[in-house]
């Protein structure tokens, strides 16, 4: 009995330290960390190749997809990233010395992506994926670090980070630290071949992936018990990437070194977040590093057999009948009578990936927002999907999408009016 009250007691004694930490920042915030704002500003002759491998490093970082705001300078910060705690915006990481990196030794650097440090002894927060950074080693961090001081500067100032008392705190973010920052992640898969190994590092490390990929729990961190499973960023999910996830929506490591190299595959392709991933980072890999990564992705072990969608049953054959009625409208033009798709141009709802999560939640949101068009090679750009929204009503909506996941994605017709509501 006392045992178990001591384990009840226990989440409300991490509760006191973290806001501990946070009433110590509050109070020394403003005097102690004035820190390191000046300084020389820093000169960094390398050779070119480190500079070269820095450049590649930072492009399987995925550094821009955050650092560059849509239609502002490279690397020049002012993206904002909206979260459950308030909106944290981008920083300048251009040698500008006033409001970039260009003060910055090598060693701030790698403090800021190992401990999640400023150059000015303040905290970052975990928007700042030194959580998965933390395991590069000090020569790729190096090898970054002298790519980005060989930029251009941009002089572009820093928007100041909007977030809710008492979050706005950052010395709060060390007690945060102590509770879920971990020298290493856990691994999605199992092997143990050079091949694995280096694909976990491109994963986990620098491409940063359970960033996106695994759940959040209540104070933002990563639920590194469920790594890679799956989770809902803004209007989409971060589907299901562990082995059996992605073997269950028919993905083989050939198709994932296609997707992941030009975003399109026989059946789907990337959008949304993931579509800026694949453009401004996977697709720069290497065949060898991108053949690596499927390997660890999938694990090296055989995956499951893919249980690919059947014919659905006559029941829910009929229950959907009103949906086939709507596709045939509004959808079979561009995507086919039967599904087929058109080749680098329209997706096919045949074996569709998206069609396949169970969480309807990204079919959904795609019918009701549309999808923009995406170029992926300068051969190959994606028609753009308009959003429907406006022509069907909630019942329409939910007719619609359990007719694609049924008969296409081997779901149940499991979507009602009140899901569809709840995404408009």
């Amino acid at each position: 009995m006392k045992e178990r009250r001591f384990r009840k007691l226990i989440p409300w004694a991490i509760g006191i330290a973290v806001l501990g930490f946070i009433a110590v920042g509050a109070f020394f915030s403003s005097n102690l960390l004035r820190g390191k704002t000046g300084g020389p500003v820093q000169v960094v002759n390398a050779p070119a190749d480190i500079v070269a491998r820095g450049k590649y490093l930072a492009e399987a970082a995925d550094c821009a997809a955050c650092h560059t705001a849509p239609g502002g300078a490279p690397f020049a910060g002012g993206l904002a990233m909206q979260s459950g705690f308030g909106t944290i915006y981008a920083t300048n990481i251009t040698p500008d010395p006033d409001n970039g990196i260009g003060r910055w030794t090598a060693d701030d650097f790698w403090r800021a992506l190992h401990d999640g440090v400023r150059r000015d002894g303040q905290q970052l927060y975990p928007a700042m994926p030194y959580t998965s950074y933390r395991g590069m080693t000090r020569a790729d961090a190096d090898a970054i670090y002298a790519y980005l001081m060989q930029l251009r500067p941009a002089k572009i100032p820093n928007r100041t980070t909007d977030l809710r008392f008492p979050f706005n705190i950052r010395l709060g973010m060390r007690g945060w630290n102590l509770l879920f920052l971990t020298d290493t992640l856990p691994a999605v898969s199992v092997g143990h071949t050079p091949a694995w190994e280096r694909g976990r590092y491109v994963v986990d490390v620098l491409g940063h992936c359970g960033e996106c990929h695994t759940p959040r729990g209540l104070l933002g961190q990563m639920e590194l018990s469920q790594p890679m499973t799956g989770s809902t960023l803004g209007r989409f999910e971060a589907p299901d990437i562990t082995p059996d996830g992605l073997a269950g929506r028919g993905w083989t490591q050939a198709a994932l070194r296609e997707f992941l190299g030009s975003g399109l595959v026989e059946d789907g392709s990337a959008f949304s977040d993931m579509h800026l991933v694949v453009m401004r980072s996977t697709r720069h890999l290497t065949a060898n590093d991108l053949s690596k990564a499927a390997t660890y992705l999938m694990g090296d072990r055989p995956p499951p057999p893919a249980a690919l969608p059947d014919a659905p049953p006559p029941a829910e054959a009929t229950t959907t009948a009103a949906g086939r009625v709507t596709y045939v409208a509004l959808c079979s033009g561009c995507h086919g009578l039967n599904g087929e798709g058109i080749p680098n141009t329209v997706v096919p709802m045949q074996g569709n990936t998206t069609l396949r999560l169970v969480n309807p939640r990204n079919l959904v949101v795609s019918m009701l927002d549309g999808i923009a068009a995406q170029s992926f090679s300068y051969l190959q750009r994606m028609q753009a999907m308009p959003p429907l929204a406006d022509k069907l009503n909630d019942a329409q909506a939910a007719q619609l999408a359990n007719y694609l996941r049924v008969s296409f994605g081997g779901q149940k017709p499991d979507v009602t009016p009140d899901i569809v509501r709840g995404l408009r």
